[in-house]
């Protein structure tokens, strides 16, 4: 704490802030209105304000230019609309909390020491050169997050300035006092810090700005690394370092970075919804949000059922003693793996040289062009030329033999029966284009032809006759023409390929002919039978989800790679949870962008996981050593101590995971004989929670199916306000939410209840990691039941860090 005076003085200035910014809100609030309502003035005397006349040349023109004027009017009032309303609403929400730290700065060789105040956003006196308030992304704000009092230095665009910093202060302001104020000699005081993550779990997550932490800050600021991995442990803040830094990037690139130029690819639907609030609190537009599964669906889900990563997870976790079980694992490790990708760029390069499949073109029952001679032709082509560009080649060949087919199709007895189904309209067209070049108008005649159009009945003079076989050919062109659009289309789409024929083909048991057509080393178990269950699946026109992303490679190695050359930034989180395989296709799909990479190893519950923790991750392959930059957060802020202590003991290693000092209970681990009786004594710790006003519970749960066990049971004992959450779960709401362990990642909870930690349920070793991650999810309070013997990780953690 600070002493009277100083105090007394920070709400002067807190008070003078306050005013300030009153006073520009009253200014800013008439000139928006003013510029809105001008823009939409405009908008809606667009039309008026321009004469449209295209009687000439020159009148067009002087139309066009008009309109061009027009819209270049209401683009700029559009424009200053928007920049002033983001400018009010920055001063708004600066009104609720001006500022949450100062720093007083004194530039080497200079007399005048600085106190620069850090808020959310930046707030200038109206002569522009006076701050109020500084943005927490501005240069200066940086030392903030990056020193302690003493000797410092900042980063700025003409170069580095270096300075003493004579005081750091941090403060909570609300409804315009001040609540606390310290002064730190560090970097951000554990003071703050432990209130704000004593707070409630809240249905979205919220913006850290006023508590980021060192290694954060190098996170958020970082601008020189194509490739940024994040290895950070449970809780260490990663995935909000990485939004902050989306923000960041967006300040400090504004002149030509917008939010659409940015994706965070999500674990979940869910997770997008918890995260979508943080930007906007920040000033900022959302930037795109998806996830793989619903890119693999927009590419592959028109033409074939694709198993998303969760189903796949839930057969792992559950079918374990079938039959099909260890072919299933290797093949989803080894099409997960580099040596695969390796594979496929061995049977493009041989399918340069034989072995392409083909699909005939057919139109009404008939092949006109089969695949055997699209082959013929294909491989006819200089064998020297790219495979991509051969397609290309093949495609004009195809479009050009379409054009020749369509000439002799018009001669065709249907085409006669088609053309006594055309209606009015289509020989009106006709009409229209064969009499669009006459100079002369003779009204008896097209009164005639109008009339024989309507009555569809033929004078039979001699002159008519004429006209009747040159409609005759054009109705059949017409008529011909839209019949063969869809074979175009197919040819434009590159349909003729049998993309599933050559995938397929890839699969086959003789380990010599796979070798052959892959230059591949090895092979993996279970070979045979892998390929049994790969083509198996495909004949279904199904894809297993470690197929979905090398087939769609290996079309785009085949056809050419759809690109995305407007993205400049990607961000993966829960990146452990993806392939290689994975990477190396974003890598090629966004060839402009930099990739912030999130994760954590110690949760990687997929079989395909990428090992982010090593200093030696094969992420560093993806671009290189020379402009990949990995950062390690150890510190788990989520939980407390006594949560940290006990999870960290679930994970070989966990030794190094650094719990924060905000002190808790231990974790409550309870044994009961029966599945009623834990039934009701999870009922009555839901109570106790709820009396504890803990807002957010979750009933983790291994798996989907033991979800729905849960809840069922719950709500029969009579467990109000219960929410199963499923794969299809749209939103994050607080309450109390039935969850699946593999959904409730990336999430946090004040309480968790982990429904059974017995050794039947977690019994294997591949299971340690989706256990580490539900019991991580609790920030408060953790409470662990089984109706058997505990879970083999429990049984090795001593009771010293628990509660029975």
């Amino acid at each position: 704490m600070i002493h009277a005076k100083d105090w007394e003085n920070e709400q002067e200035r807190l008070e003078l802030t306050m005013s300030k910014l009153s006073e520009a809100i009253v200014e800013l609030e008439p000139k928006v209105d003013q510029l809105g309502h001008q823009a939409a003035d405009i908008r809606k005397r667009f039309w008026e304000e321009v004469t449209v006349n295209t009687s000439t040349h020159e009148d067009f023109e002087e139309t066009f230019f008009t309109i061009q004027q027009q819209a270049a009017v209401l683009s700029e009032r559009e424009r200053s609309h928007r920049q002033l309303q983001q400018k009010w609403n920055s001063v708004k929400r600066l009104l609720q909390s001006p500022y949450f730290g100062r720093i007083d700065f004194q530039e080497t060789g200079q007399d005048l020491i600085e106190q620069v105040y850090i808020g959310v956003s930046s707030f200038v006196e109206p002569d522009g050169m006076s701050f109020f308030v500084y943005d927490w992304r501005t240069p200066i704000a940086s030392l903030y997050y990056d020193y302690s009092p003493g000797e410092v230095s900042f980063e700025t665009p003409g170069g580095a300035i270096a300075g003493t910093m004579t005081k750091k202060r941090q403060y909570q302001i609300r409804d315009g006092r001040i609540q606390n104020v310290f002064d730190s000699s560090i970097t951000i005081g554990d003071e703050l810090l432990q209130q704000v993550l004593g707070k409630g779990a809240d249905n979205q997550m919220k913006s850290i700005v006023a508590t980021i932490q060192k290694e954060q800050n190098a996170i958020i600021r970082d601008d020189k690394s194509r490739m940024l991995i994040v290895q950070g442990v449970a809780g260490s803040g990663k995935t909000s370092a990485a939004l902050q830094r989306v923000a960041y990037l967006l300040y400090k690139h504004r002149d030509k970075l917008t939010a659409d130029q940015i994706v965070l690819f999500s674990p979940n639907p869910m997770f997008n919804s918890y995260v979508s609030t943080v930007l906007p609190e920040l000033g900022e537009e959302n930037m795109q949000q998806t996830t793989f599964q619903e890119y693999l669906d927009y590419w592959l889900g028109s033409n074939y059922k694709l198993e998303d990563p969760f189903d796949q997870l839930e057969y792992v976790l559950t079918e374990d003693s079938t039959p099909g079980f260890a072919p299933r694992m290797s093949g989803i490790r080894h099409k997960s793996s580099e040596a695969f990708l390796q594979a496929l760029h061995g049977y493009a390069s041989w399918l340069g040289q034989e072995g392409m499949l083909f699909n005939g073109i057919r139109f009404r029952d008939r092949v006109l062009i089969t695949g055997d001679r699209i082959k013929s032709q294909f491989y006819s082509y200089d064998t020297s030329i790219r495979l991509t560009n051969r397609i290309t080649l093949l495609q004009e060949w195809l479009m050009k033999e379409l054009n020749v087919l369509e000439k002799l199709e018009r001669s065709a007895p249907w085409v006669q029966e088609e053309l006594q189904y055309l209606d009015n309209e289509q020989y009106a067209e006709a009409f229209s284009e064969l009499h669009k070049d006459r100079g002369v108008f003779d009204f008896a005649e097209e009164y005639a032809k109008v009339q024989e159009f309507v009555t569809k009945k033929r004078r039979g003079d001699e002159a008519d006759f004429s006209f009747a076989e040159q409609e005759e050919e054009l109705l059949s062109r017409m008529v011909v023409k839209e019949a063969f659009k869809p074979l175009r289309r197919s040819v434009k789409n590159m349909s003729f390929i049998d993309m599933q024929g050559i995938y397929t083909q890839l699969f086959n048991e003789h380990a010599a002919v796979f070798l052959a057509m892959t230059n591949a080393a090895e092979l993996p178990g279970h070979w045979p039978q892998i390929c049994e269950q790969t083509n198996e699946k495909l004949s279904r026109r199904e894809l297993y989800y470690e197929d979905a992303t090398p087939y769609l490679y290996l079309k785009e190695l085949i056809e050419g790679s759809r690109v995305n050359t407007m993205v400049r930034y990607i961000f993966i989180d829960e990146g452990q949870d993806y392939s290689m395989f994975q990477y190396q296709y974003l890598k090629n799909l966004f060839p402009r962008a930099r990739m912030t990479v999130l994760g954590d190893f110690g949760q990687a519950i997929f079989t395909q996981a990428t090992n982010l923790h090593e200093a030696e991750s094969p992420l560093r392959k993806l671009y290189g050593d020379a402009e990949t930059s990995r950062i390690v957060l150890s510190r788990s802020y989520r939980s407390t101590r006594e949560i940290v202590e006990f999870t960290r003991l679930l994970l070989p290693g966990g030794e190094e995971i650094v719990p924060f000092e905000r002190s808790g209970r231990k974790p409550l681990l309870i044994q009961l004989d029966s599945d009623d009786k834990r039934t009701a004594r999870i009922a009555a710790d839901l109570a106790a929670l709820q009396a504890e006003e803990f807002g957010s519970i979750a009933i983790i749960t291994k798996t989907a199916a033991e979800s729905r066990e849960a809840y069922e049971r719950l709500s029969s004992y009579g467990c109000q306000g219960l929410r199963l959450v499923t794969k299809e779960t749209p939103i994050f709401e607080k309450g109390i939410m039935v969850i699946p362990s593999y959904l409730a990642k990336g999430v946090e909870f004040d309480a968790v209840m982990i429904y059974d930690a017995s050794s039947s349920v977690y019994r294997r070793e591949s299971e340690r990691k989706l256990f580490y991650t539900a019991c991580t999810r609790a920030m408060h309070r953790l409470l662990v039941y089984t109706t058997e013997e505990w879970t083999p990780y429990i049984q090795a953690v001593d009771s010293l860090y628990y509660e029975m």
